[in-house]
């Protein structure tokens, strides 16, 4: 249901697609007309066709998401939309440059998902270090012959006295740098753009890249989803890596090439890798 704010005819309308919180919607639907739509509640995303239509035909001029795209045709299709709200950091899902160019406003949320990013970045550094995906398939698939077979195979490493590398020294960088220094790694961190001071104020110390992926036992991406970054561990990148190193990528899917971590893998010229974003 929807109601206007105050009862008033010309309240600006809002759609909100991102979960909010009763209390936070409470609060808008004082000064703003709002329909809202959780896509976890819905369990679907918009056609963004489909969006632009409904945005033109009721009128809306703020959109709030989340998980929804929001191309040029929504742009194009909705005149009176004026301000896109992107409850994530990340801003690929939207158009910027179609937004700028019809007017619209675009914010977005940085640091909202950064420690939930750094803990499953350490969650996956430590899944690798201990071996656990394979000890858990061991376990259940039945293969499980008694407690030398975890000596054996399983005995892994521990990151406490490791070197991790943190390449992109944003929130989440940071966040993950501090993590891994509270667990007694030494952290060397990658940067161009963050002076060197603010690396060595957290405890870390400032690399150049290739030295970095060169010395690190964990080499952690949290780079943006940019053209300079694309491809950015490619077969030479990944050949300089330490043997026996471990490659973390939770930043964009685009950053790793695929098809070189799998050459890489298999040959063993690396111990292991985690994935939480793919291309596409």
């Amino acid at each position: 249901m929807v109601a206007a704010a105050g009862g008033r005819d010309d309240a600006v309308r809002a759609l909100i697609l991102a979960p909010f919180a009763d209390r936070y919607l409470a609060r808008l639907r004082r000064e703003v007309d709002v329909a809202y739509e959780s896509w976890l509640d819905t369990h679907a995303l918009q056609d963004p066709e489909e969006l632009g239509a409904r945005l033109a035909r009721e009128d809306v001029a703020v959109l709030v998401v989340e998980a929804d795209f929001v191309f040029e045709e929504v742009f194009e299709a909705a005149p009176g939309l004026r301000l896109v709200g992107v409850c994530r950091n990340a801003l690929t899902q939207v158009d910027v440059e179609s937004a700028t160019a019809h007017g619209v406003a675009v914010t977005h949320a940085p640091g909202r998902n950064t420690n939930a990013v750094a803990e499953m970045t350490l969650g996956m550094m430590l899944a690798l270090a201990r071996r656990i995906p394979e000890a858990t398939a061991t376990v259940t698939g039945g293969e499980w012959s008694g407690p030398g077979l975890g000596y054996e195979r399983f005995r892994g490493r521990e990151i406490a006295g490791s070197t991790a590398g943190v390449i992109g020294f944003g929130q989440i960088g940071r966040e993950v740098a501090r993590k891994c220094i509270a667990l007694g790694a030494r952290v060397l961190v990658h940067d161009p753009y963050v002076p060197e001071r603010q690396v060595r104020r957290l405890g870390a110390t400032p690399s150049a890249l290739d030295d970095l992926v060169a010395a690190a036992d964990f080499v952690s991406l949290h780079v943006p989803d940019a053209d300079e970054t694309q491809r950015l561990f490619s077969s030479e990148m990944l050949a300089r890596m330490k043997p026996g190193a471990f490659l973390v990528n939770t930043s964009g899917g685009a950053v790793v090439d695929l098809d070189a971590l799998t050459e890489a893998l298999h040959a063993g010229r690396i111990a292991g890798a985690a994935l939480d974003v793919f291309p596409g």
